[in-house]
């Protein structure tokens, strides 16, 4: 499903594939932004790499009313306030020996200001 062609350097490390196939007849499910929330909608942290984590908790909880869980996963989208490598690499530990793909996108700030991160995906079901 995932192929880092040759020629392209190896993207892994950063926490993402170059391409993914979804196979035809595929379901796809789409996960809004989930960011480092509890369940009263609060940041539960200002540290960067507890967001992370408690976004991507989230978006397990999301995948799995669908029935889903990351394997499933073929897109993300990443939403970082002031990114750097050090936070990158933090994402990167987050997503995993088998990444799908995404796209990591800089912003200023994001809906309310103690949010530092934010996590997209779409999901395929054969």
């Amino acid at each position: 499903m995932f192929v880092n062609p040759e020629g392209l350097h190896n993207p892994a490390p950063f926490g993402y594939s170059h391409t993914a196939a979804v196979p035809a007849g595929s379901d796809l499910v789409f996960v809004s932004g989930q960011y480092g929330s509890g369940l009263d909608g609060m940041v539960v942290s200002p540290d960067f790499a507890e967001q992370v984590k408690q976004a991507f908790t989230n978006l397990g909880i999301a995948l799995a009313a669908h029935g889903l869980d990351f394997s499933h996963v073929v897109q993300l989208r990443t939403y970082v306030v002031n990114p750097d490598f050090e936070k990158l690499g933090v994402i990167g530990q987050a997503v995993g020996a088998t990444p799908p793909t995404q796209t990591v996108i800089g912003v200023a700030a994001l809906a309310m200001p103690d949010i530092l991160f934010e996590v997209e995906a779409v999901a395929a079901r054969s």
